[in-house]
């Protein structure tokens, strides 16, 4: 790779770009774990960054590595051009920045604060309104796993802000990834693998809480768990290629089958005394696909009834 580069006439511009973003000024509002962590990132990559908290006590750890703490919301974002902001949800941040409006103008302000994409698409208007370059962001990972490769960040809103600063934020994770000029974009997404990912939690709890009402132990049932995994990626292609074209093949597995399978489930589950809401919960959606016509159909089209919930009494 040296030789290559040697030999790159172009070389000498990226290093000095490379460069320019190692020595990037950066601000970090919120030090929860989260807050700390992408603080951290950015100090390990070498950029200038300062930090700042709602409550004092917090990042004594990461001015001891070098961070800059500011007395004041308005103090920390002076320091930067850019601004990152991580809080527990957007009434906070709001609450942050709304004062700070002022000082955030002609800087440009990622916000990784979970939230809806209502909420986001909010936050950009009034970004928007007080002459703030937005994005909007989501971390799909741990926080034991920022600033490694497998990190996993997503971002939404213009491209070229987030191109303008893609080095710096390079810092957080491996993979940093633009989704498109809509706002929203970042918390669609995290919502949607989040909702995939906590459904499935439940549904793992709920497997070990079966068996061992029945003694057998999580670890004897864990490998085959685990085996079971094996099916989930051809799964998901399969899933999203039905879901596009709306045609739900159910030849190997109608949802009538499925349907008697999950009453098992239910009707174990009441017999072992465990909570079966959540079963209940898929049963009515299976009901519901069926009663449209669905019965013949695969599992796919249950989205049918996700798509047209009974409405609330």
């Amino acid at each position: 790779m040296t030789n290559q580069s040697h030999n790159n006439p172009s070389a000498p511009h990226a290093n000095a770009h490379a460069n320019a973003h190692a020595t990037a000024s950066v601000t970090v509002l919120g030090l929860g774990a989260m807050g700390q962590a992408l603080a951290g990132a950015f100090l390990k990559a070498g950029h200038r960054t300062t930090v700042w908290n709602r409550t004092p006590g917090k990042g004594d750890d990461l001015v001891g590595r070098g961070a800059t703490r500011a007395a004041t919301a308005a103090d920390a974002v002076r320091a930067s051009d850019l601004v990152v902001v991580c809080l527990y949800d957007y009434d906070v941040s709001q609450a942050v920045l709304g004062p700070i409006a002022a000082d955030l103008s002609g800087r440009v302000l990622v916000n990784l604060t979970s939230d809806t994409p209502e909420r986001s698409r909010e936050a950009a208007a009034w970004a928007a309104g007080q002459g703030i370059d937005y994005l909007d962001g989501a971390i799909l990972v741990p926080v034991t796993v920022i600033g490694t490769a497998d990190a996993l960040l997503f971002h939404s809103g213009p491209k070229s802000v987030y191109e303008k600063h893609e080095g710096t934020l390079k810092a957080l994770g491996g993979n940093n990834v633009h989704l498109g000029e809509d706002h929203g974009l970042a918390a669609v997404y995290d919502n949607a693998l989040l909702d995939f990912f906590w459904t499935s939690m439940s549904g793992l709890v709920h497997a070990f809480a079966l068996a061992g009402a029945d003694g057998v132990k999580g670890a004897d049932l864990a490998p085959y768990l685990s085996a079971l995994l094996s099916i989930f990626p051809e799964a998901v292609e399969s899933t999203a290629v039905e879901v596009d074209s709306g045609a739900y093949p159910g030849d190997q597995a109608p949802l009538v089958t499925e349907a008697a399978n999950v009453d098992h489930i239910i009707h174990a589950s009441v017999h072992r005394g465990l909570d079966v809401q959540s079963l209940n919960g898929i049963k009515a959606v299976l009901d519901r696909a069926i009663a449209k016509g669905h019965g013949a159909d695969g599992w796919t089209a249950v989205i049918e009834a996700v798509r047209a919930p009974e409405p609330a009494h």
